[in-house]
């Protein structure tokens, strides 16, 4: 590694939660990487270090033009071994958000070495009851004073450790969704298919509404027309239709799930047919009511696959395989959440050992 990491360990550990009772994304690990970046330096300093607030300038660039990108990936308990699942993905990814939001890009080999060495220094926080991980949380924030506006000359690459149970309180119970028809998540050209924070902040308002109307999250529409299908607030979207799997295309406004992609390479791997296409909300409606809709499932690390029960747009509700889990989704959690937890071979390739 082209910069030294040093480490700096806690002197006060706090104990580990109840791993029976774990909420999501509440409860963070002793320590956490830091790493800077300036103008004509580069990234630099690389460390590991007690987990504690941050120090920043009232005029840091971060809070005033939310220049910012984030990842999410877990590491899972497989007995004696630590398991992540594709990380290399979501570095890819990072960089790739990073592009869009004008952040200088990280050496992800680089940063690869400095998650597992922090995640080798904190392997006792990563739970091993079933359906727990511990939860990875790489983000970049813009820190220069200035109130100009142009990309930061300065920035902070940081990584924290979360352990956590399941996302949906409910598991593998089948969610109900609600159709957004008024508010827009992304366009093409946006910033729809990068992980930065503004795309989730402006979803608060209609998921409030989905949860006041009895639903788990939004299904969001094409900002344009609002009739073609994009992805849930959460996580990507997938329906199985006449024994055809059809997810929307990745049309520059979807995020690119690490999930959905290993989701997509199982299936034609087992030979199911899968196709990415736009699909609008009327002809899905039209699957439902011929019968044809036989499952409909999100995609995404904190909840894995997520079956959808009900479908809620316009007054009118999909009742989905009736209200049950769907053999394909059971079949698609079973197969990838056993390759994460080491219970099943991993002949992909895609997990990576932290020894």
């Amino acid at each position: 590694m082209s910069n030294q990491l040093t480490i700096e360990k806690s002197t006060h550990q706090q104990p580990k939660p109840d791993t029976d009772q774990i909420p999501f994304g509440r409860t963070f690990t002793d320590h956490m990487f830091v790493m800077d970046y300036e103008k004509g330096t580069g990234w630099h300093e690389p460390r590991i270090v007690p987990y504690e607030p941050l120090t920043l300038d009232p005029a840091a660039m971060i809070f005033h033009y939310g220049q910012t990108v984030f990842e999410g990936l877990k590491a899972y308990r497989a007995d004696d071994r630590i398991l992540l699942f594709r990380p290399e993905k979501n570095l890819e990814r990072l960089n790739r958000s990073s592009d869009r939001l004008s952040i200088p890009p990280i050496d992800e080999e680089e940063v690869m070495e400095y998650l597992k060495e922090l995640i080798r220094l904190e392997k006792d926080w990563v739970p091993s009851t079933p359906g727990t991980s511990l939860y990875i949380r790489p983000f970049i924030i813009s820190t220069e004073p200035n109130l100009s506006v142009a990309p930061s000359a300065t920035y902070k690459l940081m990584i924290i450790l979360s352990p956590v149970g399941s996302y949906f309180s409910g598991g593998l119970t089948p969610v109900k969704i609600n159709v957004e028809d008024k508010y827009t998540r992304a366009v093409k050209g946006g910033t729809g298919m990068a992980k930065t924070a503004g795309n989730y902040s402006s979803a608060y308002q209609a998921q409030a509404k989905a949860y006041e109307q009895g639903n788990a999250d939004v299904l969001w529409l094409d900002g344009i027309e609002k009739r073609f299908i994009e992805e849930v607030g959460s996580m990507n979207i997938f329906f199985k239709i006449n024994g055809e799997v059809v997810t929307p295309s990745l049309s520059g406004s979807i995020l690119q799930g690490i999930t959905r992609m290993s989701v997509i390479e199982l299936l034609e791997k087992w030979g199911v047919t899968v196709t990415e296409r736009q699909i609008s909300i009327e002809e899905l409606y039209q699957f439902y009511e011929e019968g044809s809709l036989e499952e409909a499932f999100g995609t995404g690390t904190a909840a894995v696959i997520s079956p959808v029960g009900e479908l809620n747009w316009l007054g009118k509700k999909m009742v989905i395989n009736n209200h049950e889990i769907g053999e394909l989704s059971q079949k698609l959690y079973d197969t990838i959440t056993g390759i994460q937890t080491g219970k099943l071979e991993d002949t992909n390739g895609w997990t990576v050992e932290v020894k």
